[in-house]
């Protein structure tokens, strides 16, 4: 693993402290619509964080909705553990992260839910945002969505 520190991240065991606090967040589903939103991730503990969004969703033919989503990221040596928020939590996958050479950590995972796939990865810039990608693939699903999150000043 290449332990290069990502300027705005500092290295991958420090990237949990740093999701801290509020993110605005541009969200492209391909063929399927957009969304805007602010994601907050708030401190459960000392290894979790609550994470929890709220926006607008444009779908393609011009309906708008209301839209939320919410995770709890447990802290892991080089990276995070991403879990639905359901009693008991449910893993959705687990994120090591390498430093690579464009300046970005880099992590990526895979979850089937039921017979689809799920292919997500996360980048941290060395700019101070980060992108969170998922190419799902499957029988009742198929798209891919794209979120790009900037630090709320």
């Amino acid at each position: 693993m290449n332990e290069t520190i990502i300027e705005d991240w500092g290295d991958a065991s420090e990237v949990m402290t740093r999701l801290a606090g509020s993110w605005s967040f541009e969200r492209v589903i391909e063929a399927q619509g957009r969304m805007q939103g602010i994601g907050i991730f708030s401190s459960l503990d000392v290894e979790r964080l609550a994470y929890r969004e709220q926006g607008r969703l444009k779908l393609q033919n011009g309906t708008e909705l209301q839209a939320e989503r919410e995770y709890v990221f447990r802290k892991r040596d080089r990276g995070f553990d991403v879990f639905f928020k359901e009693t008991p939590l449910r893993l959705f996958h687990a994120i090591s992260l390498s430093a690579s050479d464009d300046g970005a950590l880099n992590g990526s995972a895979d979850h089937l839910c039921n017979l689809d796939h799920y292919q997500s990865s996360y980048t941290f810039l060395a700019d101070g945002r980060f992108v969170i990608r998922h190419v799902v693939s499957g029988p009742r699903k198929g798209y891919m969505m794209t979120t790009t999150y900037t630090r709320v000043a």
